[in-house]
């Protein structure tokens, strides 16, 4: 697992998410910034406790709150609560993760993440309107087309575009200027927006999935210097996409598989009660995902659950103007600059499809 997240030790780990935390995600949002809140919630057993260690680091580096049921019992109320508090937190963007709980169910570990922003530069509705996106099968569908004159932070690669959307600063001195001239001016200044979004436009309509190959091989793409150019036509589909799925054949192709075996497990730092030898490993790693673009901006959320369960030994578990028109599928990323976190990522196949 430590190799999968590219750290060297547990302690590196704790600090790499305090750090992105406390950068990231802040308690109290600027006036006029982006609304972000994340979350984490660690609901276990009641008969069981957490080592103080652990508990520690979850709540220092994570924010977790801490609940206890008698998931033997009570099961169904464990999932109305834990479901209660994902629709809090993402202000019912997702209003569950869970269906239910096996009886054997020790822990359940949550996280949560809500954004909403504005552009920097907001679109002009009076110009959206209807066009053709062309899908990877080869059919055509019908969408709203966002659209604007305004020079567009672009570059132009070997085989696709790059383009960098800015959402507003969280102080913004440049307040009630023409939203063109406050963005050139921003710019100019060497000024950095908190986030942004980056669209991943491949050349060939059918070729989206050799460009996230490329982007899973070279990540820096998304960090690089853009310019703003002219641009000719100018295009980007509005788009509302939602996500759910099981992470579990994702992690084992990442090379995370012991964790997810019955034998294989090896989570000692967790509990204190060890349920006389009784191994605990996870069963399954739940995620769903919603995210809106329109021509104001963005809202996105997404949680994640991890429930982690004992087994038996019986049981078996497995610069010149550019033309950027996005009328076919990208890819998307909402990442924080400084940090280069990315928040949210995904693919639009069909932007008419929710």
């Amino acid at each position: 697992m430590l190799d999968v997240l590219g750290a060297k030790s547990h302690e590196e780990l704790a600090g790499n998410v305090r750090a992105m935390v406390e950068r990231v995600y802040p308690d109290t949002p600027q006036p006029g910034g982006p609304q972000i809140v994340f979350a984490s919630g660690l609901w276990h057993d009641a008969t069981l406790k957490f080592k103080p260690a652990y508990r520690n680091v979850a709540a220092e580096s994570c924010k977790a709150v801490v609940r206890a049921f008698d998931f033997l019992k009570i099961r169904n109320e464990a999932v109305r609560e834990i479901n209660s508090w994902v629709a809090e937190v993402t202000r019912k963007l997702i209003v569950s993760i869970l269906d239910s709980v096996p009886e054997d169910t020790a822990v359940v570990i949550t996280n949560a993440i809500y954004f909403k922003d504005l552009w920097m530069t907001p679109f002009d509705k009076r110009r959206t309107k209807e066009d053709q996106f062309h899908r990877l099968d080869g059919t055509t569908v019908n969408a709203q087309f966002m659209s604007s004159s305004r020079d567009q932070l672009i570059t132009v690669h070997d085989g696709f575009k790059e383009l960098k959307m800015p959402y507003a600063a969280e102080h913004d001195p440049l307040d009630g200027m023409p939203a063109n001239e406050k963005a050139k001016l921003f710019i100019a200044a060497g000024g950095t927006a908190p986030y942004s979004m980056f669209v991943v436009l491949p050349d060939a309509r059918e070729s989206l999935w050799s460009l996230q190959d490329t982007i899973g091989a070279s990540p820096d793409i998304l960090h690089q210097q853009m310019k703003r150019v002219k641009v000719g036509r100018f295009l980007l589909p509005k788009f509302k996409l939602s996500f759910s799925s099981s992470l579990k054949d994702a992690l084992h192709e990442l090379g995370i598989k012991a964790t997810f075996s019955l034998t294989g497990a090896d989570l000692p730092d967790m509990l204190e009660d060890d349920r006389m030898g009784r191994p605990l490993f996870v069963g399954d790693v739940l995620h769903k995902a919603v995210i809106e673009v329109n021509e104001e901006g963005t809202e996105a959320a997404a949680v994640t659950a991890v429930t982690m369960r004992w087994g038996c030994t019986s049981q078996k578990y497995r610069p010149v103007p550019v033309d950027f028109v996005a009328d076919h599928p990208f890819a998307f990323f909402v990442v924080e600059e400084v940090s280069g976190a990315i928040l949210f990522a995904g693919h639009v196949l069909d932007p008419a499809k929710f």
